[in-house]
């Protein structure tokens, strides 16, 4: 059981470019320069986090490391945790195993580049991991990763080996060594205010700031009440939350979530390994 009755975390995928360059295919000007918009995002997001004394977790890809290396530098150096988020923000599912180890590589050089970090927590581009990829996680020292939804506000033990049955019941496999930190799309900005519109995809986002906060605000409060020392995990992309009016929504939700008796902010790591030390992985 955690000393805490509710965990905070605070996390921000910084895709930047990689995000339309790599998966969208962008070459517009305009549709790249959303992706530039992050980088404002980035300077938002810090200031707010220094005003709170809040650390938060960035998700960093390869290429916003290479391409924005003193942003990445300015993250470190106010202390907060970075994790991994794949080169061209590459979905793992398409990726043979080999390809998958590459990015892995590619992803770890860019950062240990801009700013000489190693870090402990991966999160898969697009939220899809392939077979692999927690058995790549474990071969590379990562401690824990967020990119999976089996439960809303408890951390378990990633599996490796499940085996996908269409005849018969889904065969489970075994605890690997690498926490799972769960995440959802009902709290990620992204789906909620990012309009996208490519030939097979429309996201219409747009939404209220108000609709959002009271989405997130209720999924703390049933948190808070029910589930003794869960961890509340909000995703945020700095272009996208980044917008003026979405920035005072935060500003809202940080005072609100930090009212109550109990609540404390942290890293993904911090969480995770809390999480570690309280309950032992099961036996195979």
């Amino acid at each position: 059981m955690s000393k805490h009755r509710a965990t905070v975390c605070l996390t921000f995928d910084f895709d930047a470019i990689s995000l339309w360059i790599g998966p969208f295919r962008a070459t517009s000007p305009s549709v790249i320069s959303r992706g530039e918009f992050g980088v404002v995002g980035v300077e938002r997001i810090l200031k707010l986090l220094d005003r709170t004394g809040i650390k938060g977790t960035f998700f960093i890809t390869g290429h916003t490391a290479d391409t924005y290396p003193e942003s990445v530098k300015a993250i470190v150096a106010a202390g907060h945790e970075v994790g991994h988020h794949g080169y061209l923000h590459e979905n793992p599912v398409v990726l043979s195993q080999e390809e998958e180890r590459t990015v892995l590589e590619k992803g770890l050089a860019a950062l240990d580049r801009a700013a000489g970090v190693r870090p402990v927590g991966y999160r898969s581009p697009s939220w899809d991991n392939s077979p692999h990829t927690i058995h790549l996680l474990q071969e590379y020292g990562f401690r824990y990763e967020s990119s999976l939804m089996g439960h809303d506000f408890m951390p378990y033990w990633a599996r490796v080996g499940d085996v996908i049955h269409k005849d018969r019941g889904y065969e489970f496999g075994i605890p690997s060594d690498i926490v799972e930190m769960p995440v959802s799309w009902i709290l990620d900005d992204f789906p909620h205010f990012e309009y996208v519109r490519t030939e097979t995809r429309l996201s219409p986002g747009l939404s209220a700031p108000s609709k959002v906060e009271e989405i997130w605000r209720g999924e703390f409060d049933f948190m808070y009440r029910e589930v003794d020392g869960g961890v509340l995990t909000l995703t945020m992309h700095p272009q996208v939350i980044g917008r003026g009016h979405r920035m005072l929504m935060l500003e809202r939700l940080i005072d609100y979530f930090g009212s109550h008796d109990g609540v404390r902010f942290a890293t993904l790591a911090e969480a995770a390994e809390e999480y570690r030390a309280a309950h032992p992985k099961p036996a195979s």
